[in-house]
This record gives C-alpha cells, structure tokens and sequence, in this order.
C-alpha cells in the first residue's frame, strides 16, 4: 500500500529526497492556487466554490477508503479546521485589498521564518549555520519584492498598507497550520486518514461563507464559470497541501516550510504572465535570490 511505503521512509535519505521533490512541487501548485483566489471573481466567491470541490471530493474516500481517524485524531481535526478558517478568511482580505504580487510574498515571507522557529520548539528541528544564511537570503528576496512592488505599484495605493497588515498577519497563521498540520499528519498511523478527514472538514466553512455573499451580491455572477474554478482549484489543493503535509512528515518541517517558499518564484511569473502584473529586472534578481536562499537551505542540511 503507499500509505506503508510512505511510513517505511520517514526519516530516511530516500525520504529525505521524497520530501523535497514534494516540497518544490507544493511550491509551484501553491502559486498557482494563489493565483486562481485572485482572478476575476470575488476571492471569496472563489475560495469559497474550491473549498466545496474538494469537501465533495474527499468524503468518499473519508467515509469508505482510508482508515477511521483514531480517537485522539478528532480534536486535531476541529483544531485544524480553525485555524484554517482563520488563514482563509484573512486572506480572503488581504487579497481583497492588495494586488497579488505584493500580498503573496509577505504572507509566504512571513510564514516559513515562524514556521522554522516553531519546528524548533515542537519538533527540536535545528538549522545549521548555513541553512540560516540560505534562510536569510530568501527572504531578504522575498519582502525585497514585496518593497519593490509597495514602493513601484501605481494601482490599489489607497488600500496596501491594510493589505500589507493583513499580509503580515496571513503569514503568521501559516506558520501555525504548517507546524499544526505537520503534528496532525504525525499522530495518526495511515497518513492519509489525516488528508481525507482534514480535506472533508477544511471544506465545510467557506462553501457557507461564499452562498452568503453570492446572494447579497447585486450581480451574481455566473455559477457554472466559477464551479468550473472551484473543481480546478480543488485539484490543486489536494496535489499542493497534500504535497507540503506528506513531506513533513517524512523529512523536517522547517525544511518542508522553506523550500515551499520558492513558490514567490512561480507566483511573481504567474502574475507577469497570467495576471499582467508588470516584471523588471530588479524583481528577476529578487526571485534569483529566492531560489539561491532554497538552494542554500537544501545543501547546507
């Protein structure tokens, strides 16, 4: 079964090289992901639409595939679903109010430098010396693109300070899901008990969220464009953070969170290619110093 060939490589060198193909993945499937909340529709009307998706996908493997989560699984998961509601609904806001490529490198800067110091307290996951000086470059890249655009962006000025708030405040709840969700997936025997129940529960909350708003709205979009988003969407949040879940469980949790971060990489050339967000050279250097923090932290472990 892969859920046993999974457990036989925690802590492994395989696992290890497991981890971070999932990890880079993860980064690229996030960016994406990111991208579709601030498309053309309202990003709650969108999160809300993939969050239904992938409830409607998971239960059946939730009710009749995996094993069922064992007793002390159930607080983990009411846990979980908290503090994934609280991620979503603030950057739900943060998007809200601030272009895509500014809002995305502070929340994904922000996350992986709290993520490392939680490992630490809750895993005792330690860096080396070297992996610190990877850890700085990247982010040095990462809110350096975020100045870059705060200081160069010319459209949503009124409100981008408040976006950079809520940003800020985004990031420090991913911090907390990537060290809840890794202790989560940890503490139950068949990983994928946890991504089925987690996946079924985490999408409970927006679907009402987004109904809500959908009917207060003057001019209701289209549901079938926007259902079409949300299976779409739902896809890649299975492949995303099913991705970045498995790897902490094989490898370390901080490493996972940093090698993640690569995903401003992905996000800023989806937003130049995609979203039409303007790109310069500085910005191209800036992602260079990204990928160069990654790759630090990668060969200094």
């Amino acid at each position: 079964m892969l859920s046993e060939w999974l457990i036989s490589l925690e802590g492994t060198e395989a696992g290890h090289q497991v981890a971070l193909g999932l990890a880079i993945m993860a980064a690229f499937l996030h960016a994406v992901f990111g991208a579709l909340q601030k498309g053309r529709h309202d990003p709650w009307l969108t999160r809300g639409a993939i969050d239904f998706s992938y409830c409607m996908m998971a239960a059946p493997f939730a009710f009749f595939v995996v094993p069922w989560p064992e007793p002390h699984m159930w607080p983990i998961l009411v846990g979980a679903f908290f503090i994934h509601v609280a991620y979503k609904v603030m950057q739900a806001y943060a998007y809200s109010k601030g272009a895509f490529t500014v809002v995305y490198p502070v929340v994904r800067g922000t996350g992986p430098l709290f993520a490392v110091i939680g490992a630490y307290f809750i895993f005792s996951e330690s860096f080396t010396w070297v992996q610190w000086v990877g850890v700085g470059v990247l982010l040095s890249g990462i809110f350096g693109l975020a100045l870059y655009n705060f200081l160069y962006l010319v459209s949503e000025r009124d409100t981008l300070m408040l976006a950079l708030f809520l940003a800020f405040l985004t990031g420090l709840i991913v911090a907390g899901y990537t060290t809840y969700d890794a202790y989560g997936i940890r503490a139950t025997a068949n990983p994928f008990t946890f991504l089925a129940w987690f996946f079924f529960v985490d999408g409970l909350f927006m679907p009402v969220i987004a109904t809500l708003r959908w009917r207060s709205m003057a001019a209701r979009p289209v549901l079938g464009p926007l259902m079409i988003k949300g299976v779409f969407g739902g896809l890649l949040a299975f492949f995303s953070f099913g991705s970045i879940m498995v790897a902490t469980r094989l490898d370390k949790v901080g490493e996972a969170a940093v090698l993640r971060e690569t995903s401003t990489v992905f996000a800023a050339l989806i937003g130049w290619l995609v979203l039409k967000e303007t790109v310069g050279p500085r910005r191209i250097f800036l992602m260079g110093l990204i990928a160069a923090g990654a790759v630090i932290v990668e060969m200094g472990g």
